[in-house]
């Protein structure tokens, strides 16, 4: 198992360019895979999860290069039966359930063993609604999926999740009919967008996402904006070490921004400029400069959805603010590669914050500071990995996390991004 020990740093500060979102890059290369044509992706992340897609997508036939400049696609209209394994993929495994549904064959899906505990009961009854046959284990991966002919629904999300709204959409692609998903708050629309760009029939009025089958896909290159999730990390180690740090090609997407919610709520001082569109997508670059005199923040369940990736270090950030910052409605971190309110309790208290869980999150007591000097395992959990390592770049004591080789999953680069911050 690999190690990292993370020494205190005084002032993090870098210049750096953001690391590329997994959650476009997983849609560009599945979408472009059943398309008309072909495609160029550019700035791709080629982490572990996006290459379980790859993968994936490899083995229903689709034509798929990985080069030196992105990857290149040639979609395939007619899909082979085959084995696929996600890996440690959620979005991977939950968007090929809709996307295969409408699809003449049988497909097989397993992953490791964490993706294997995670509930896909949320996906499997909507499709089963649209007429899609799913045969799972209790709700659960492994997953056999058998090519039907589908219809649409008129779907209330139960679950704030894009994974499953997407799915639902991927699977309206091949219905019959009319498709019309109403969410409770608003989450991430990659899918609509890249969609829309491809020539779907796809439209948003309010919360409700209406799709209209029956449109062939056409290819579409797609530069990849920045990973705001990613971005989060060395922005808040810039904050709790009072460095400066700039992040460029950063993606400020409404639907993800709630990390930008939260620095102004705490009244930090950061500017956003060059802001652009990129396929879509807006981006910009995003600096930093220490903390000041922010106070607590409150998350609630209607933010959770534009941040819900971001929790782990947020909590890591309200131990370096001075009183009681609190995260409600944050039950969706339950089912995520870990039980990550219980793993963030248990990192807080590790590097010697004092934290108390409640029934939907946490109350975070902030003292300005860590004690470190500890040892974190992460349990194969990208985002607690990082988290921990921000913690202990700010600790008195340092810290140590151990399987750190888990960060590759969304960000490759990340333990030589955190090392290249200026002491």
């Amino acid at each position: 198992m690999s190690v990292k020990r993370i020494e205190r740093i005084g002032k993090f500060s870098c210049d750096i360019v953001c690391p590329p979102d997994k959650s476009i890059t997983h849609r560009a290369v599945m979408y472009n895979a059943v398309a008309k044509g072909e495609a160029h992706i550019t700035r791709p992340l080629l982490g572990e999860d996006c290459l379980s897609t790859i993968d994936c997508m490899r083995k229903l036939g689709a034509q798929i290069e990985i080069k030196e400049d992105g990857v290149h696609v040639r979609g395939v209209p007619k899909l082979s039966d085959a084995d696929l394994y996600a890996g440690n993929s959620g979005t991977t495994m939950r968007l090929m359930c809709g996307l295969l549904s409408p699809y003449r064959g049988t497909w097989r899906l397993t992953g490791d063993e964490s993706l294997s505990r995670r509930p896909m009961r949320r996906v499997i009854d909507p499709l089963t609604r649209m007429g899609a046959e799913i045969v799972s284990c209790d709700g659960k991966a492994p997953l056999t999926v058998t090519g039907k002919a589908l219809h649409g629904i008129d779907y209330v999300m139960p679950v704030d999740s894009a994974q499953v709204k997407s799915a639902v959409i991927s699977a309206a692609l091949g219905a019959e009919g009319v498709t019309r998903i109403t969410e409770r708050e608003f989450t991430r629309d990659h899918t609509e967008i890249i969609l829309a760009a491809m020539g779907a029939d796809i439209s948003r009025e309010g919360k409700t996402v209406t799709v209209r089958g029956g449109r062939t896909l056409e290819a579409v290159s797609v530069t990849v904006a920045g990973d705001i999730s990613g971005a989060a990390f060395p922005l808040v180690c810039g904050l709790i070490t009072d460095g400066e740090v700039t992040v460029r090609h950063v993606g400020l997407n409404p639907t993800r921004a709630g990390l930008l919610e939260v620095f102004e709520q705490i009244g930090v001082h950061y500017t956003v400029e060059e802001r652009r569109q990129c396929c879509g997508e807006e981006v910009g670059t995003v600096t930093v400069k220490g903390l000041g005199q922010a106070k607590p923040y409150t998350i609630t369940h209607e933010m959770i959805p534009r941040l819900v990736d971001e929790i782990p270090v947020l909590a890591v950030l309200a131990c370096f603010l001075d009183g009681d910052s609190v995260i409600t409605g944050a039950e969706e971190l339950r089912v995520k590669e870990s039980d990550r309110i219980a793993a963030t309790l248990r990192m807080l208290r590790a590097f010697g914050g004092e934290v108390r869980e409640t029934e939907s999150g946490m109350i975070i007591h902030g003292k300005g500071q860590l004690s470190g000097g500890c040892a974190f395992d992460p349990a194969g959990d990208h985002r607690m990995a990082m988290s921990a390592a921000v913690a202990a770049a700010a600790s008195e004591k340092g810290g140590t996390v151990t399987d750190s080789d888990c960060v590759a999953v969304s960000y490759p680069d990340f333990w030589q991004m955190l090392s290249g911050g200026t002491k």
